[in-house]
């Protein structure tokens, strides 16, 4: 597909390059009819400049629906550097960047992403306001990880609410495709109320630590997708659920912090048909969103608890419309973000006619 028909048919605003010494970095603006576009910035060794190109299309697309579900007034970006995080990284490459992003005139606002960090965040900062996730000690909010953990949890419970009618997460056992940061935050909070939880990861020190310190039971890599577990949790990789996958579950419920989990929307319907309830992963790991939000109107992190809370009623809301309209829980959200920035933007068009007489 020609560049210009993918805009056309994602429905982005703008696409915009650029080069500078060593930097190579592509913005994608997706939309900005609730507000500015905020999305991370994610450093990658792309194996070229294409594929680049497309990871911003669509993770772009997908900040739009999270920000308007979680009924922010912001729009999706993403922004992507062609480079290695480990070698490639510098301070004259970050400032770079953060100029380009200044000369956008507010259109876009950058966070943390794959390969970047509070710390890339506050260097591209000396050069732009248009920045969040930095530094506590700099006004920002931290670790956005805890946060994304936070929004998921509350998801966890929306969906044992619809599915068993109740919320007491150590009732049921679990099943965490994923140690990392996020990971480990939900598998304490699932110990530490009595739950059973199953885990796997591709890196074995972090799955001894979460065995040794919570009481967790390791599997196999691949063998996650078999547990018999009530729910499944997945906090790390993308297209977890596909063909191969699907036929394997064994679970009541998927709700989980990881992006992309469906390799496509069809696996959605397939889940829904098998009595497996998915919770949308762009509702339930808007936490870190709603988070960095926070901090454009001076951080306050009882403000920003408070936000995340709101994904309870937002996923319930979710399934009754689901149940209701007798479609898919990914297509009642994708329903739901459509209609707020539908809705949004009317009130945003310039008002018609002629000025009222008095």
């Amino acid at each position: 597909m020609q560049i210009f028909d993918q805009l056309t048919a994602q429905g982005h605003e703008q696409v915009v390059l650029f080069s500078h010494d060593d930097l190579k970095a592509v913005i994608a603006v997706h939309n900005t009819v609730l507000g500015p576009a905020l999305g991370g910035v994610r450093m990658w060794p792309y194996a070229n400049d294409d594929d680049a190109l497309n990871d911003v299309l669509r993770l772009s697309r997908g900040m739009t629906y999270k920000a308007a579900v979680a009924g922010l007034n912001l729009g999706g970006a993403k922004a992507a550097i062609i480079g290695d995080p480990e070698n490639d990284k510098t301070e004259a490459l970050l400032r770079s960047l953060g100029r380009f992003i200044h000369s956008l005139g507010g259109r876009f606002i950058a966070t943390t992403d794959i390969g970047t960090n509070a710390d890339d965040m506050e260097t591209m900062a000396e050069e732009t306001d248009r920045v969040v996730g930095l530094h506590s000690s700099r006004g920002g909010s931290g670790d956005p990880s805890l946060f994304t953990a936070v929004g998921t949890l509350h998801g966890i419970r929306a969906s044992l609410n619809h599915k068993f009618g109740h919320t007491n997460i150590g009732e049921v056992s679990y099943a965490v495709q994923g140690t990392g940061k996020t990971g480990e935050h939900i598998i304490r909070t699932l110990s530490e109320a009595g739950a059973k939880v199953f885990v796997s990861d591709i890196n074995h020190q972090r799955v001894a630590h979460v065995v040794d310190t919570f009481g967790a039971e390791a599997v196999g890599l691949n063998d996650i997708y078999d547990v018999d577990a009530n729910v499944f949790v997945p906090c790390a990789l993308g297209s977890v659920i596909n063909e191969e996958t699907v036929e394997r579950l064994k679970c009541d419920v998927v709700a989980g912090s990881a992006n992309y989990q469906l390799e496509s929307s069809d696996w959605g319907i397939e889940l829904e048909k098998r009595g497996i309830l998915y919770a949308p992963d762009f509702v339930i790991n808007a936490g870190d969103l709603i988070n960095v939000a926070t901090e454009l109107n001076g951080y306050n992190a009882d403000r920003a608890h408070a936000r995340i809370a709101r994904i309870f009623d937002t996923v319930t809301r979710i399934f009754d419309i689901a149940e209701r309209e007798s479609i898919s829980a990914l297509e009642a959200a994708n329903r739901m973000a459509e209609e707020r920035i539908r809705t949004i933007g009317r009130v945003h068009a310039p008002f018609s006619g002629a000025p009222a007489r008095y």
